[in-house]
C-alpha cells in the first residue's frame, strides 16, 4: 500500500500520527515543510507516491494551502487534509475551495483523525479503481448483461453496410451507438453527419436533407448541399426518424432504395454513397398502423433492430456513469472533480431516471456546481433524487436527507412545516457563509436546475422553481429573525399579510 505522508512542522503532532497509523498498519512517511514534499513527489516512483495527504496549514516556508493547490495540479484525485490549530473561517473556507478532503481542526481527537484517515484512503484507493476501468474502457458506454447484447450486435456489424434502426426512451444514448457503428464500421474515414428530424421545422427539413439550388425558394442565394451530400461515403444519422413528415418519408424511401435524389428545385439526380442509421423512442408499428409511418419505409429502415436499455434497465452502470460525469464536467467547468460517497451512490443508483443517461449526466453537472464539499453525500444529491430516496420517512421533492436548515444552497432548505421548521437548529452564521463560499454563481446553479427539470420532461418547471424560490426566502429569513414573521417579512421587503398568505400557500404552517 502506499504511504499516509504527514506534512507538519511540528514533532509531536508526526510522532502522534505516526504511531497512530503504525498501530492501524499504514505505513507514513513525514515531512517538515512544503517544499521538501514538493521534492519528493518530483522523485518518487508510482508506489512511493502519497495515499492520501495529510498537512498542516501554516509552517515555514509555505502554507498548505499552496501545498495543496500544488499537489492537485500533479495528482488531482489525492485526498488532501488540511490540519490547523487557526480554526478561523478563511481557512475552513479556502481548504474545501482548494479541493481539500477535510478540514481538521487542533488540536483533534485522535480516534476520529485515524477514522477520517481511513474514510480518505478508502476514497483514495475506490476512485483509483474507477479511474483505471475509465482508461481501460473508455468507449464502453456500460457493463450490464442489456449493454454487453448492444456491444456484442455492434461488433457484428462492423464490417457491415447495412441499415440499422436503434430505439430506447429519449435520453438512453441512442446517437453514441450510432457513431460507434460508424467508428467501427468500413466507413470509419468518412463524414459521420447527425440530424434531428424533429428539431427542424417542417419547410426546411427537405433543404436540410437534399440539399437546394440557388433560386430554389426565396432566401436561396446560393446553392446548398444537404446531409446526405455531407455525409457521403460516410453514415448519414436520422434521430427521432418517427417525426420525419409524412411526404418527406416518401422521399427517403426512394433515396434508401437506389441512392439517387433530387435538390430542391433540382433537375438533375445526385447519387449520394451513404450509410443510414435511423433512431426513434417511438413505436413506429403502432406509428404505422395511425398511419402516421409509412409501412414500406418502416421495412425498408428496420433491417437490423438494435434496442438500447434504459437506465433503469442496467442501474449497475450508474456507478460508473457517475464517476465519469462527475470528471467530464469537473474538466468543462475548470474546477476540481468531486469524489462521491457509497450513500450517495446508492440514493443515485435507485433512481427511476426518467430521462435516462442524459439526466444522470444534468445531475452530475448540477453537483459540481452544487455539492458544497469534495466529497458528495446523500443530502447533497438534488431534489428530484431525495424526493425518490426510501428513508422511512418520505423526503418531498426539494427537500435535503437532513433535518437542518441551509442557507446555502439552491436545494438544502427544507419544505417542511413550520413545527418541523421549529426544531430544527438555527444555522451558524459562519458555518452558512462558509458554505455560501463554496458555491459558485446561484444563477448559474440556478439554470442547471432548470435545464435537468426541463429534460426530465416536466411540464410544470415554472411552478416549481418558483415554489422552491419563495421556500427557501421565507424559511431563510424566519432562521434569521427565529421565527419572527413581521421581521422576516420586512427584511425579505413584503407585507405581513403577503408572508402569512405565502407560508399557508407553501405548506409551511
Amino acid at each position: 500500500m502506499k504511504p499516509i505522508w504527514i506534512v507538519d512542522d511540528d514533532q509531536s503532532i508526526r510522532f502522534v500520527l505516526e504511531k497512530a497509523l503504525l498501530r492501524e498498519q499504514l505505513p507514513t512517511r513525514s515531512f517538515t515543510n512544503p517544499k521538501d514534499v514538493l521534492t519528493a513527489l518530483q522523485t518518487a516512483a508510482d508506489d512511493e507516491l502519497p495515499q492520501v495527504l495529510v498537512s498542516d496549514i501554516r509552517m515555514p516556508g509555505g502554507t498548505g494551502l499552496d501545498l495543496l493547490e500544488k499537489v492537485k495540479a500533479k495528482i488531482p484525485g489525492l485526498p488532501v487534509i488540511i490540519m490547523t490549530a487557526f480554526s478561523d473561517l478563511d481557512s475552513a473556507v479556502s481548504a474545501f475551495q482548494g479541493g481539500a478532503f477535510e478540514y481538521l481542526p487542533k488540536p483533534f481527537d485522535l480516534p476520529k483523525a485515524i477514522e477520517l484517515i481511513h474514510r480518505a484512503v478508502e476514497e483514495s484507493q475506490r476512485e483509483e479503481v474507477a479511474e483505471e476501468r475509465i482508461q481501460e474502457t473508455p468507449e464502453m458506454l456500460g457493463q450490464a448483461p442489456a449493454m454487453q447484447d448492444v456491444f456484442r450486435a455492434i461488433g457484428r456489424l462492423s464490417q457491415s453496410h447495412v441499415t440499422v434502426l436503434i430505439t430506447g426512451e429519449s435520453g438512453s444514448g441512442k446517437e453514441l451507438v450510432a457513431r460507434a457503428l460508424h467508428k467501427h464500421s468500413p466507413r470509419a474515414n468518412g463524414p459521420f453527419v447527425a440530424i434531428n428530424t424533429a428539431a427542424i421545422p417542417k419547410d426546411l427539413l427537405e433543404s436540410e436533407l437534399f440539399g437546394h439550388e440557388r433560386g430554389a425558394f426565396t432566401g436561396a442565394q446560393t446553392a446548398r448541399r444537404g446531409r446526405f451530400e455531407q455525409a457521403d461515403g460516410g453514415t448519414l444519422f436520422l434521430d427521432e426518424i418517427g417525426d420525419m413528415p409524412f411526404d418527406l418519408q416518401t422521399r427517403l424511401l426512394r433515396v434508401l432504395s437506389d441512392g439517387h435524389f433530387y435538390r430542391v428545385g433540382g433537375h438533375s439526380a445526385v447519387k449520394a454513397n451513404v450509410r443510414v442509421i435511423a433512431a426513434t423512442h417511438q413505436d413506429l408499428e403502432q406509428r404505422v398502423k395511425e398511419g402516421g409511418f409509412r409501412e414500406d419505409l418502416f421495412h425498408r429502415l428496420n433491417v437490423i433492430r438494435l434496442r438500447l436499455p434504459a437506465l433503469r434497465e442496467r442501474r449497475e452502470d450508474v456507478p460508473m456513469l457517475t464517476r465519469h460525469f462527475l470528471q467530464q464536467s469537473a474538466q468543462q467547468l475548470g474546477v476540481e472533480p468531486k469524489r462521491i460517497s457509497d450513500g450517495a451512490l446508492q440514493g443515485l443508483t435507485h433512481f427511476q431516471y426518467p430521462g435516462n443517461v442524459r439526466q444522470l449526466e444534468n445531475i452530475c453537472h448540477w453537483l459540481t456546481v452544487m455539492a458544497p464539499a469534495q466529497v458528495i453525500e446523500p443530502k447533497d444529491l438534488p431534489p428530484e433524487v431525495t424526493g425518490s430516496m426510501g428513508s422511512g420517512v418520505a423526503v418531498p421533492s426539494g427537500a435535503p436527507a437532513s433535518g437542518t436548515v441551509s442557507t446555502a444552497s439552491a436545494s438544502a432548505l427544507p419544505h417542511g412545516a413550520a413545527s418541523e421548521f421549529a426544531t430544527q437548529a438555527q444555522p451558524d452564521a459562519a458555518q452558512a457563509l462558509s458554505s455560501l463560499s463554496r458555491l459558485s454563481d446561484w444563477e448559474d446553479a440556478l439554470t442547471l436546475e432548470a435545464v435537468a427539470l426541463l429534460n426530465s420532461g416536466r411540464v410544470d418547471v415554472w411552478d416549481e422553481l418558483t415554489h422552491r424560490f419563495e421556500r427557501k426566502l421565507i424559511l431563510a429569513a424566519l432562521a434569521n429573525t427565529k421565527g419572527r414573521r413581521i421581521e422576516a417579512a420586512h427584511k425579505l421587503g413584503i407585507g405581513r399579510n403577503t408572508i402569512t398568505r405565502k407560508i399557508q400557500e407553501l405548506g409551511l404552517e
